[in-house]
């Protein structure tokens, strides 16, 4: 074994390397490599101040400053050999710009620690992820707007329990998962702005002696501000485990819409047609378009929720301050937001190739007495019936049209009265899917004109 992983960074302390399965459960470098550019971001930062502060010299400064830009240049081409004998990152990097400076690279390390290093790396990361994800969320909710602003007054049958409730509109249904997504949006941006603060110079855990500026720290490396306490800085994750919270909930809408996609392209429902782009064959049977990207999509949930029970285990009951525990982080973040990233651009791809069958919505909007609600509320408005006598008055006539095997419409005025004597013609104005959608005018409703009222509401905001 070569001196420079033998003689880890600790120095004397062992006479010997720790042998290969300390070494296997010990190094981090399978993973946190993937937080190189943050590393060395850190880095940068980390030098320029203590050049300003005068702790080193500004030859030494624009050594490590060159040195950094040449190490990034060879991970990001590949060249860069990592040593899983060197740990993590943080060493792999230093290791590397010692073999290219020399003696200034031994200075870079005063006045931090890995654990106050590793911690604003890792901010930096999740950081980063929330904007890429911000930017899809966005582009998922313009796809949406697209749908919901083609077919604004399309008729469709609205569900609960997935049974026929109520005609809605599909412009109606599609600004539902607007909503959906513009929580989410809203608890990334909310989320993002709590956890920008630099933990660096912090060090171990304590912070330094050495006559540092946090400020000019956290204001090179875009953080708002610096933390406020050395031990929670260097230990803390909520971060990480409010991105896994995001990413869950986030996950768990899109997965509520793919199941949908999954009903809605069957050939029992007819309701949507998805592309080709998105969907695959049988291997025994021609016939088939299966809907796999919107079931793989259903099933990221279950992988996203469990890296955030993961990382949550992890944290439980760990002292202050730093634990090695906290190395089990990042596998967990990064393979949530890989997951997260990539269902996302293909429920866009999905929602904006996907072609609504107008036809087949409109002919089951009227399944199931999805008008009844219409004909109670008429009882009430026309002829000032209580609301319960009305419900009553209305599960009758459905009886009588289910016996008949007719639709309310399709009732004769001789047989509603039979059931109350005083409805009159006016009734059957209530009992179209067109004239029941155009009806719910309140506000949130799902009358055409309140869709697109919703619509414009949010392309203006976006």
């Amino acid at each position: 074994m070569s001196d420079t992983s033998s003689n880890q960074m600790w120095g004397g302390r062992f006479a010997s390397g720790p042998d290969a399965i300390m070494e296997a459960i010990n190094a981090s470098i399978g993973f946190d490599q993937r937080m190189a550019s943050q590393d060395i971001q850190g880095s940068r930062a980390h030098a320029a101040m203590l050049a300003a502060q005068g702790i080193l010299t500004d030859s030494e400064a624009e050594a490590i400053r060159l040195g950094l830009l040449t190490v990034l240049s060879e991970i990001e081409t590949g060249k860069f050999e990592f040593s899983a004998a060197l740990e993590d990152i943080h060493m792999n990097v230093e290791a590397r710009l010692k073999t290219l400076i020399g003696e200034p690279a031994g200075r870079l390390h005063t006045a931090r620690s890995r654990n106050d290093q590793v911690a604003t790396d890792f901010r930096l990361w999740v950081r980063d992820q929330y904007d890429a994800l911000d930017d899809a969320i966005t582009a998922l909710i313009r796809a949406f707007l697209d749908q919901a602003q083609s077919g604004y007054d399309w008729v469709m049958p609205g569900f609960t329990h997935l049974q026929t409730a109520q005609p809605v509109t599909w412009g109606h249904h599609m600004m539902a998962y607007v909503e959906m997504l513009g929580r989410d949006l809203s608890r990334l941006r909310d989320a993002r702005a709590r956890m920008n603060e630099c933990p660096l110079g912090s060090a171990a855990l304590a912070g330094t002696s050495f006559n540092i500026d946090r400020h000019m720290t956290a204001a090179e490396l875009g953080f708002a501000r610096p933390t406020s306490n050395s031990l929670d800085a260097v230990s803390d994750r909520d971060f990480a485990l409010e991105f896994l919270s995001f990413a869950s909930i986030c996950a768990m809408h899109l997965s509520r819409f793919a199941e949908e996609l999954v009903i809605w392209s069957s050939a029992q429902f007819r309701f949507v047609t998805l592309s080709d782009r998105f969907s695959t064959g049988s291997s025994i049977m021609p016939q088939k378009k299966n809907p796999d990207a919107a079931e793989l999509i259903r099933a990221k949930i279950g992988r996203i929720f469990g890296a955030n029970v993961a990382l949550m285990m992890v944290m439980k009951g760990l002292s202050l301050t730093y634990s090695k525990d906290m190395q089990e982080d990042k596998e967990q973040v990064f393979d949530a937001a890989d997951n997260l990233m990539l269902a996302l651009a293909a429920m866009e791809g999905m929602v904006k190739d996907m072609t609504a069958n107008r036809d087949a919505l409109a002919a089951s909007a009227g399944s199931g007495f999805s008008t009844a609600t219409d004909l109670a509320d008429w009882l009430v408005r026309a002829l000032n019936m209580p609301f319960r006598d009305a419900h009553h008055v209305t599960g009758s006539l459905v009886a009588m049209a289910e016996q008949a095997g007719c639709d309310l419409a399709e009732l004769s005025l001789e047989q509603m009265q039979t059931v109350y004597s005083d409805i009159n013609e006016d009734v059957y104005n209530v009992l179209s899917v067109e004239a029941s959608v155009a009806s719910r005018m309140s506000y949130g409703g799902t009358a055409p004109a309140q869709v697109l009222v919703q619509i414009q509401r949010w392309r203006d905001q976006l």
